[in-house]
């Protein structure tokens, strides 16, 4: 696992203004890709209402003692996530150095503009290119929730589900960042009465809420990342939103598995919070029972103690200035398959992981209500469509309807880690019905 650090200590202050619970004080410091007015792409760490300029730092010279200044002057993350832990724990350490009030002064003795950008005034954008995507299915209780629906009179798993963390591979070039508009897909779709398919927009479009981890050095083909080396791979997390067109998935998903109803976008919040930023919420898992098979052991806790929470707002609700509600929150502690048995399993026939690569956990959610992670779940299938302000319902998603994830993390003794939003607006279809 990582080392103990004490950029995670509850104590540090940053002379830059923080306010209380924001999700970015100087023990998170996590990284993403930015531009804004007069500066291409590049690298940037949220501290605060701030984005600290990563390149600027390194034409400074801020880094040239501990990591080499080209991996922060690259428009995207990969070079970065390529070098390893060693390079990414010293660069921590200088960051948190420059920012911490009581630590080196050259920052902020010099001038503030040439390094700080308002995140306000910063554009966001996917901060790795993503060679690779990868969907688990690792919640016990989604899984579960879902059997109920689908197989009410069989049991609710099936043979394998304990025993290995269920995937499938997605589709890496429709990734997109917090704020990019998702446009309905078309696809086919079977109603059960109907004789046969008709091809046209998902009318059960849904949300899948979720954490992904990205990845960092990989490996060699033919060489399996083993549990005890998970860290040295995983550079940190993100929330997920696999959007889900279930009619078009009903019908296509036998006997291969998700392909158009998972394939249109997948939205990821901007900022990587590092594992060195969680270490103060890792945790032991729930139990596993059958204990997994000897590849999927650890003797370290792998689990995070991370609050997520799922907001709708309808376009009625905006055009009267309605808030968003919540109609979800649960916990990522829970997941029965954890990140690094999911990197294990990945791995383990000697598939190859590259620098940037995603894993999401697949949907997460809690037994009781109001903690699951999806509308066919939170509604049942339709059946239990959800009460909105102003008198709507919702049994899945409408044209106009924009959902935002949120996580954080909050114990006493630290300080709150927050990952930011990941939010998407649901467009209409061109030229499809």
């Amino acid at each position: 696992m990582t080392a103990p650090s004490d950029t995670t200590d509850a104590r540090l202050e940053s002379w830059l203004p923080v306010a209380a619970g924001s999700d970015f004080p100087i023990q998170n410091l996590p990284f993403g890709v930015f531009t804004s007015e007069g500066r291409l792409p590049r690298i940037g760490v949220a501290i605060g209402e701030s984005v600290l300029d990563c390149f600027e730092l390194a034409e400074a010279g801020f880094v040239d003692d501990c990591c080499e200044p080209e991996l922060l002057q690259a428009p995207l993350l990969n070079p970065l996530l390529a070098a390893g832990r060693e390079q990414w724990t010293a660069l921590r350490e200088r960051l948190s150095s420059l920012l911490r009030a009581d630590g080196d002064r050259r920052l902020r003795d010099a001038n503030p503009s040439r390094f700080l950008v308002a995140r306000a005034d910063a554009t966001m954008h996917v901060p790795m290119e993503v060679g690779d995507y990868v969907d688990f299915y690792s919640s016990i209780e989604h899984a579960t929730n879902l059997g109920r629906i689908f197989r009410p009179d069989a049991d609710a798993l099936l043979p394998n589900w304990r025993w290995l963390p269920v995937g499938y591979h997605g589709r890496s070039s429709t990734i997109v960042v917090d704020g990019t508009p998702v446009r309905r897909p078309c696809g086919q779709r079977k109603l059960p009465t109907a004789p046969n398919p008709e091809f046209g927009t998902s009318r059960r479009l849904d949300i899948e809420l979720e954490m992904g981890f990205v990845t960092g050095p990989g490996n060699r083909l033919g060489e399996p990342i083993a549990m005890a080396d998970a860290s040295e791979h995983i550079f940190g997390l993100v929330l997920v939103n696999d959007w889900s067109a279930r009619d078009i998935q009903a019908w296509e998903y036998q006997p291969l598995g998700p392909f158009l109803g998972k394939s249109f976008a997948t939205s990821i919040s901007p900022w990587i919070v590092t594992l060195e930023a969680l270490e103060p919420f890792r945790i032991e898992g729930p139990l596993q029972e059958p204990q997994p098979l000897e590849y999927l052991r650890s003797g370290d806790p792998w689990a995070y103690a991370i609050t997520l929470e799922v907001r709708l707002q309808t376009a009625r609700m905006r055009g009267s200035g309605t808030a968003p509600v919540r109609i979800s929150q649960t916990t990522f502690r829970d997941m029965y398959w954890n990140v690094a048995q999911q990197l294990a399993h990945a791995t383990a026939n000697g598939a190859v992981t590259r620098p940037g690569d995603l894993f999401a956990s697949g949907t997460i959610s809690g037994s009781a209500p109001g903690t699951q992670g999806s509308l066919i779940e939170l509604t049942w299938n339709g059946e239990h469509p959800l009460q909105l302000p102003e008198g709507e319902t919702r049994g899945f998603l409408e044209d106009g309807d924009e959902i935002t994830l949120l996580g954080w993390c909050e114990r006493p003794g630290a300080r709150r880690i927050g990952f930011g939003s990941v939010r998407g607006r649901i467009e209409a279809p061109q030229g499809r019905v």
